[in-house]
């Protein structure tokens, strides 16, 4: 009698089955990750939306309340420089009370000024609607993030064009400013009250940026629609030599600019919210920045 051991058969993948499997998988997560991507910088977006729709509201109902908007920097005398010696009380530590601040407001010691030892603790609280979503970490004067000064994504408009931060500029808000609505002639809806801006300061002697933060009124807060600043990974390579200054003196304000890809969430003097390009036309952008430059009607549309 013969016996017959039967052997159940082995089922299982060929190392080129195995192989085409894995290439797939990679195939659709690559398609996949810039969609993940693109999902959440839209989310961060939108929480920088938010958080300019605040800051203009902020800077609305202190108008509203005391019938100018606040000093883009209170100081004895001008122009201002980005040095930390002075009052340069900023426009940030004036609206404290409308933006759900008013014990930091009470505690912030205004005539000492943004650099007093009295105001140090408060420099480096940290406000959540005054960081983009999209920026870096934490950056200040110290190596040390949680000790840091705490610095502001967004900054107003104080001229329309690279100038110090002096009386007398063509923005919404500069140096011992009380503009009213009045004042605005080209209309508050083509008039830029503030926007993101990147920090572009050179790093100390310890490597770290030198930030003086939201308290300052210097380029810390305040900027210009001279030019618009784009991140280095971010610019295109369209065969055309950057624009550069000649020289980035304590005098030195800068443009706007911003983290998310190509455009600045930006607030507008009516209250709205718009996105500033990158690639906007200059004359535009000269326009939108001051309140009464004369455009015509039609001349600042982007």
């Amino acid at each position: 009698m013969t016996i017959h051991h039967s052997h159940p058969r082995l089922r299982a993948f060929t190392l080129v089955e195995l192989l085409v499997v894995i290439a797939i998988i990679g195939t659709l997560v690559g398609l996949l990750l810039p969609a993940v991507q693109a999902a959440r910088e839209a989310a961060r977006r939108c929480g920088c939306l938010n958080n300019t729709t605040q800051l203009g509201l902020a800077l609305h109902n202190h108008e509203f309340h005391t019938g100018h908007f606040p000093a883009g920097v209170i100081n004895p005398d001008g122009p201002i420089k980005n040095e930390a010696v002075g009052q340069h009380v900023s426009w940030t530590v004036q609206v404290l009370p409308y933006m759900e601040q008013n014990s930091l407001f009470r505690m912030f010691d205004q005539q000492a000024g943004a650099y007093a030892e009295v105001n140090d603790k408060l420099r480096r609280a940290n406000i959540a609607v005054l960081r983009c979503p999209s920026s870096p970490g934490p950056r200040g004067n110290n190596r040390d993030g949680n000790n840091a000064i705490a610095w502001s994504s967004y900054a107003g408009c104080h001229n329309s064009i690279e100038a110090p931060i002096d009386v007398g500029n063509d923005g919404m808000l500069f140096l011992n400013s009380r503009i009213r609505f009045d004042d605005i002639l080209d209309g508050s809806s083509n008039t830029l009250l503030l926007s993101e801006h990147l920090s572009e300061d050179e790093p100390n002697q310890e490597g770290s940026p030198v930030e003086f933060g939201w308290p300052s009124g210097t380029r810390a807060t305040l900027r210009n629609t001279g030019r618009m600043i784009e991140q280095p990974s971010m610019r295109r390579n369209t065969g055309l030599a950057v624009e550069e200054p000649a020289e980035k003196g304590p005098l030195f304000v800068g443009g706007f600019g911003a983290y998310h890809p190509g455009v600045a969430v930006s607030g507008m003097g009516d209250g709205s919210t718009r996105a500033l390009s990158d690639d906007i036309d200059r004359d535009i952008l000269h326009a939108l920045g001051s309140r009464a430059g004369g455009e015509l009607p039609g001349n600042t549309d982007w």
